[in-house]
């Protein structure tokens, strides 16, 4: 069933629908989100998969946590738990988002997202970068400077040296880039800044497609939880490439490297690499159509003079 509002036509779920939806969601959720509470409980650090918890900085309870997104009405009486969240009211019918309770400085980012997602799904990606960001980011440090030390380094510090001096590094994201060591930031062939993000985004860049779950993430609850997950599924998958072409020896942990300084294995990164821009772009149309509308509908009625 349909309920007008002045914004949308919403879809009317029925508790056993939603219901339903929020449990499937914590079920796909928990098997990503139970392994690393359990070993946050234990103390244990995973090269891999914190970066997903610790970098984004979203808890894996949030994660678990179920909305609906926009153009819903949760009805039933359970619903009404959701009203203990500021961004949600009663409508006819039962319980929705309100697009209106988006504050205005978080509208103002929401358009500067829409807007680099725009740009980025139109721009050509560029699949020759190899994931040297990583062997980047551990140029010239002394073991005790490198990030994951806990685990070995596939070459002795010279010649993982002479390796990336050989390399025309071309990283575009500047959230990898700001990580170069400093001797490291020169050799790149492009000097990306946080004010000119929306210049270099493209999304055959990896950390650029991972970052769709930051931006899933960033305006929920408005965001729906599922599309959320999705994001994060495939930000998962990426960081395990990522870390698989890295210079660090994580075969031990599952993790076999794609050893990019060989033409082989450049040719095996670039495979994954067109695969996950291709993976991204559905995903990243869907974040640019609901944000687009949350800009619309959240946008204050002008004033009559």
């Amino acid at each position: 069933m349909a309920v007008n509002s002045p914004a949308a036509s919403y879809s009317v779920l029925e508790e056993a629908d939603w219901g339903e939806r929020r449990a499937l969601h914590e079920q796909r959720v928990r098997a990503w989100t139970d392994p690393h509470q359990a070993r946050t409980a234990r103390g244990e650090k995973h090269p891999v998969y914190d970066f997903l918890f610790e970098y984004y900085r979203f808890r894996a309870s949030w994660l678990r946590r179920w909305h609906p997104g926009p153009h819903c009405v949760l009805a039933g009486e359970i619903a009404r738990e959701f009203l203990r969240w500021p961004e949600y009211h009663a409508v006819e019918g039962g319980v929705a988002l309100n697009a209106a309770a988006l504050e205005p400085h978080r509208r103002e980012s929401l358009m500067w997202m829409v807007n680099l997602l725009r740009l980025t799904a139109e721009r050509p990606p560029q699949f020759a970068c190899y994931g040297l960001h990583e062997w980047a980011m551990v140029y010239r440090q002394t073991p005790d400077e490198v990030r994951h030390n806990a685990w070995p380094l596939r070459f002795p510090p010279d010649e993982l040296a002479r390796f990336v001096e050989a390399q025309p590094i071309c990283c575009s994201h500047y959230d990898a880039f700001r990580f170069f060591t400093t001797p490291a930031r020169s050799l790149n062939k492009l000097q990306p800044t946080r004010a000119d993000t929306s210049a270099f985004e493209q999304r055959g860049c990896l950390h650029a497609n991972m970052d769709l779950y930051k931006w899933a993430f960033k305006f929920s609850p408005f965001i729906p939880s599922e599309l959320i997950a999705d994001c994060f599924a495939l930000a998962r998958d990426i960081r395990e490439i990522d870390m698989r072409a890295s210079p660090y020896d994580l075969a031990p942990l599952g993790f076999p490297p794609i050893r990019i300084e060989t033409p082989d294995g450049r040719t095996e990164y670039e495979t994954h690499q067109r695969d996950f821009a291709t993976r991204s772009q559905p995903l990243r149309a869907r974040l640019i159509a609901i944000g687009a509308y949350l800009a619309e509908a959240s946008n204050p009625a002008p004033r009559s003079v």
